[in-house]
């Protein structure tokens, strides 16, 4: 055994146990206890706001939501001024239904620009650079590419404008200014569990004015229902991800009854003399409408991809274009329930596809009435014993079939579209039909 071994060992005998030496004494601040009872926030500036804050923000702690998310959604929000401006008279007109473009304007003037020349062209180059992806996002769902690059356009000019908003915000003033409190609420809860999911991160919830989310506006409840990781990244990115908001889109118009390979509408003929209180939204087969006379626009037969039965549409009445609607325009009416939305889809699809917009023309020569013509129109029609249903001002579908039986028990040619010489007619129409 070496010396310097032996002495070790020595050493070490001669030292017996160690004794440990005490640990220092613990320094600084110790971490805070959890938080518990009500979160408290600083003051929005706007009382009902506040109030409304305090309760719900209780409503949810109490339904077991995470308390850092709680406050991460609500601890920032403000008065937007649309949704809770000073006098309510302005609130409700900046937010009516019939202010919206889909009901306010012509048809045809809504459709100039999703027909556009610039729209088309953006839609066509997408389709060339998105190939790839809209292929994978066909083969999955089983949706047809033109489709979506359509609702894609629609939604936010191909991603270039998603909103400016905070979802969480948006949708708080919604719930504050109180027609809509409900919704607001169950999509701030979906918010919650968007977060919790980790499906994405505070700072992407990005949306419109009402709350909408991402490059195909997912409303929070729509997205924890259908959005998807299609990129394979591990989050639900439908704000940056191009892949994951059409496959997310894709998706919900899958579920929603979409059929691959059939048209959303065709445009039509009518022969001379054709009835055409038959556009009253009732499905016929497509035999029947061939007996009627009906026959493609462009010429040929018809191509329905194995669909059997249609309903007639007159969207500027009988001196407008004509079209037999499938499914799949009911289908778009998912994303929103305006007519004019689903046609603009349908045709900018087309477009972007290679194919061509309405052969028939507009028949701008007719004045359009305004929203308080539509009004008087069915507070006249309900007076009449027509049901119109409540005057709002949009002329939609239980508007337009009210005017085609008056129009059916006067006489007239009863394509249900309302017209200055319709208003009149009505406001003379003599006695109540009860």
């Amino acid at each position: 055994m070496g010396i310097a071994v032996v002495c070790g060992a020595l050493a070490s005998c001669a030292a017996g146990p160690q004794t440990p030496s005490p640990k220092p004494p613990v320094t600084g601040t110790p971490s805070p206890a959890p938080e518990t009872g009500p979160i408290v926030y600083k003051s929005s500036g706007h009382a009902a706001m506040d109030a409304w804050r305090d309760d719900f923000s209780a409503r949810a702690l109490a339904a077991g939501n995470d308390r850092a998310i709680v406050k991460s959604l609500l601890e920032n929000i403000s008065p937007i001024t649309m949704w809770l401006g000073s006098q309510e008279v302005e609130v409700q007109t900046q937010t009516a239904p019939s202010d919206q473009a889909e009901f306010a304007k012509p048809i045809w003037d809504y459709l100039s620009t999703p027909l556009g020349n610039t729209r088309i062209t953006q839609g066509q180059q997408k389709l060339a650079t998105t190939s790839a992806t809209l292929a994978g996002i066909e083969a999955e769902y089983g949706v047809d590419r033109q489709a979506l690059l359509a609702i894609w356009g629609m939604e936010t000019n191909f991603g270039g404008f998603i909103g400016r908003d905070d979802a969480a915000n948006a949708l708080a003033n919604m719930a504050v200014e109180g027609r809509r409190r409900s919704l607001g609420e169950s999509e701030l809860f979906a918010l919650m569990k968007i977060l919790k999911d980790g499906d994405a991160r505070r700072g992407d919830l990005i949306a419109g004015w009402a709350g909408a989310m991402g490059q195909t506006q997912f409303m929070p409840t729509t997205y924890v229902a259908h959005a998807v990781d299609f990129d394979g990244d591990g989050r639900k990115d439908v704000w940056k991800s191009e892949a994951d908001a059409l496959a997310s889109a894709a998706n919900y118009l899958a579920r929603s009854g979409y059929v691959m390979g059939q048209p959303w509408g065709i445009e039509v003929l009518t022969p001379q003399g054709f009835d055409f209180s038959l556009a009253d939204g009732t499905e016929r087969r497509m035999a029947a409408w061939t007996a009627a006379g009906l026959s493609p626009i462009r010429g040929g037969a018809f191509e329905t991809g194995g669909a059997d039965v249609a309903e007639l549409w007159l969207p500027a009445g009988a001196s407008g274009p004509k079209y037999l609607l499938f499914k799949n325009f009911n289908v778009y009416k998912t994303y929103n329930r305006a007519d004019s939305y689903a046609l603009a889809v349908g045709l900018s699809g087309d477009m972007i596809a290679g194919k061509g917009g309405p052969v028939a023309s507009w028949p701008t020569h007719l004045p359009p009435l305004t929203v308080a013509d539509i009004r008087d129109l069915q507070t006249s029609l309900n007076a009449l014993g027509y049901d119109a249903g409540t005057p709002d001002g949009i002329a939609g579908r239980r508007t337009k079939t009210a005017l085609q039986n008056f129009q059916k028990a006067r006489g007239f040619l009863a394509d249900g579209y309302p017209t200055q010489e319709m208003l009149a007619a009505v406001k003379a129409g003599g006695p109540s039909i009860n």
